[in-house]
This record gives structure tokens, C-alpha cells and sequence, in this order.
């Protein structure tokens, strides 16, 4: 393939956050120019605008979506929809700018084909954000893509002061999202995944629901769905009282799973193939513990229409990756949803086993 010559000729040469910018900008211009997404509409996303599924009141052409991380600051949603993703969801955005870890912060395991990542929530800041997600839902274009915004604490922010700080971003943002996702199960900002406990975490989705309430209703929109996103490395039990807590606060759903720390490669969260195994069974896990009535995002290891199909076997409502894409190029995200939606995909029965990485606690 094409695009295989070029990764291991030029890409991967490159060092990793190069390679993602300049991949990032292509994609940013392509969406910006109506004449480049007329010309490329019909060979890489040839969906029916009127197909799909009904999701947080929005019709989702297809179900395999980007993940937050690409584009932390909503930069390049159009570019990104209008070849072959079914929604994007970006970010992630905390409340104050910052400018992340220090380099070096992400870096490829091509021998799994997976990435991994120390990068600490690099944005602009929601009020940035905001004002371009205003910008962009003015134009007709903006307002076709189904959009999740995800949001995060910033690192300067106390844990005692997370659910202020989740607030602050969820007012901003919530007039322009069709969802929201609370992350609080990156690795990468110091003390976030504690916020997981039920206790900690029920006083940050309170005020993150009071928050984007107001801000849609100034705003004259219905109340944005809010999600909340988990790590694979919590214990089951531990899953189950997070899900426990979605179903009491009668949230929109779960997004299943952040990165993994369980793996000795080095620094950072884990992404690709090797999740694949643990990331089904968490959802199946919590589409069983949740019901039929919430929405259930599956994300971790799909490399292929087989594997986004074994999350949707699994009770996924929508499915989303990232890091094929770094590995398969700009058609990846069409060659995935395709077999989706003509109903020709075969769930993948027997997710690949990498031992280099850990096993996780059941």
C-alpha cells in the first residue's frame, strides 16, 4: 500500500508529535476547502446523509468515530468527518490552557502497532475552544458534524477543586457539543485517576450537569448528554460502582477505555491493539451492569471493521480509535465504517494476544 511505503520511508523517520502536526494540518485544510472535500466526499466517505443511527438526538452516519487526542483543540472536525469518521470527538480541554508534559511525550511502538503517550492534556483552554466551536457550528458544514467534546481537570487545578474546574470547562463548551465526556482516567495528569472513586467523582459530574444545564439553556439547546470516561486498569468492581453511579445520576453513558499504564514499555498510557481484549470485555461488562437505555462508547484496539464490529457484538452503541489511524492513513477511518454499514463486518472472535503487556485485575 501506498501509505505503508510512505510511513516507513518518511513518518517514521519523523519524530511522532512532527509526524501527527503535519498529518493534523493536511487535514485541517482539507476541511477548510470546499472544492478538496467535493472533490475526496465520494471516494472516501460515501455514506447516505440520511443513513445511520439515532444517537444524543443526532443521526450518526456511521458508527466508528475519531477519539479525543487527535484534535485537542477542534481544529479539524470537518476535515476529520468528511473522510470517513461517523463523529469526532475532541479534545481532551481543561479549563486553564497548558502547554502539557515536557518533550518527549509520545512514541511508537511499531512492533505492536500501538502508541504511547505522556502528553498531559496540551490545549488551548476551553475559552479558546469555545469561541472556535462558535465559529464553526455557524456554518452548515460545522453544524452537520456530530461532535463530543471531552474535557478534563487542569494540572495546576487541586483535587478539592476538580468539580469547579470541570464546571468552568463544561459551561463553556457544552452550548456547542452533541456530547460531553468527563475524562477522568488519563494517566498522564498527576492524581486524575483517583478521581474515579465514586466519591470524588459523583461532586464533579453534579457540577459539571448543573454547569452545561445553564450554559444550553442560555443558549436555547436541549441539556448536552454527558458521558463519563474510564481506564481499563480499574479493578471490575471498581468498574461497576462508576457504572453504578452513571445509572443514579441518570447520565447519558460511558465511554470505554482511556490508555493503559499496565505494560513496561516506559512512560505514559498504552494505546492499540494490545487493549483490544480487556477494552470488550469492560464493555461488555457495562452495557450488562447499565441496561439498553444508556449509551455505551467502545474504544481501545480496533485496527479494523472486525473489531469495531466484537465492540458492537459486545453492547456497544458507538465506536471510536485513534491509533490505527497513525498505522493506516488518511482511508482508514472509511475502510473501517464501510463494512459497518453495509452489514458485511465479522467480529473479531479472538483478539490478538500481546504478551508484552500486563494482565489486568479482574
Amino acid at each position: 500500500m501506498l501509505y505503508n511505503a510512505i510511513f516507513s520511508l518518511v513518518f517514521k523517520r519523523m519524530d511522532p508529535e512532527v509526524a501527527h502536526e503535519l498529518a493534523f494540518r493536511a487535514i485541517e485544510t482539507y476541511g477548510k476547502v470546499p472544492v478538496l472535500r467535493k472533490l475526496g466526499l465520494g471516494l472516501i466517505a460515501p455514506y447516505r446523509p440520511t443513513a445511520g443511527t439515532k444517537v444524543f438526538g443526532r443521526t450518526v452516519v456511521a458508527p466508528f468515530g475519531l477519539a479525543a487526542g487527535f484534535d485537542k483543540n477542534a481544529r479539524a472536525a470537518v476535515g476529520l468527518a468528511h473522510i470517513g469518521f461517523g463523529f469526532v470527538e475532541v479534545g481532551t480541554i481543561t479549563a486553564l490552557a497548558q502547554p502539557g508534559n515536557e518533550k518527549p511525550r509520545l512514541w511508537r511502538e511499531i512492533a505492536i502497532k500501538s502508541l504511547r503517550n505522556r502528553m498531559g492534556f496540551n490545549n488551548e483552554g476551553a475559552q479558546v475552544v469555545a469561541r472556535r466551536l462558535e465559529r464553526l457550528r455557524r456554518t452548515r458544514v460545522g453544524r452537520e458534524v456530530v461532535l463530543g467534546v471531552n474535557i478534563g481537570k487542569s494540572k495546576v487545578t487541586l483535587a478539592q477543586d476538580a468539580a469547579m474546574d470541570y464546571a468552568t470547562s463544561a459551561s463553556l463548551l457544552a452550548p456547542y457539543a452533541d456530547y460531553l465526556v468527563v475524562n477522568v482516567s488519563s494517566p498522564n495528569t498527576p492524581g486524575l485517576r483517583d478521581l474515579q472513586s465514586v466519591d470524588a467523582l459523583r461532586p464533579i459530574l453534579e457540577a459539571t450537569r448543573h454547569a452545561a444545564n445553564i450554559a444550553t439553556v442560555r443558549a436555547g439547546r436541549p441539556d448536552v448528554p454527558i458521558l463519563v470516561k474510564i481506564a481499563p486498569d480499574l479493578a471490575n468492581a471498581d468498574i461497576d460502582q462508576v457504572v453504578d453511579l452513571v445509572k443514579d445520576m441518570n447520565l447519558a453513558g460511558v465511554v470505554a477505555v482511556n490508555t493503559t499504564i499496565n505494560h513496561d514499555l516506559g512512560p505514559g498510557g498504552l494505546s492499540g491493539p494490545p487493549e483490544l481484549a480487556r477494552g470488550l470485555s469492560v464493555v461488555r461488562r457495562v452495557r450488562e451492569r447499565l441496561g439498553q437505555d444508556f449509551v455505551v462508547i467502545g474504544c481501545g484496539g480496533i485496527t479494523t471493521a472486525d473489531d469495531a464490529q466484537a465492540y458492537l457484538d459486545a453492547g456497544a452503541t458507538l465506536v471510536q480509535g485513534y491509533t490505527g489511524f497513525i498505522y493506516r492513513g488518511p482511508l482508514w477511518a472509511s475502510r473501517v465504517n464501510l463494512p459497518l454499514v453495509r452489514g458485511t463486518a465479522t467480529a473479531t472472535t479472538h483478539p490478538r494476544v500481546y504478551p508484552e503487556v500486563g494482565s489486568f485485575e479482574e
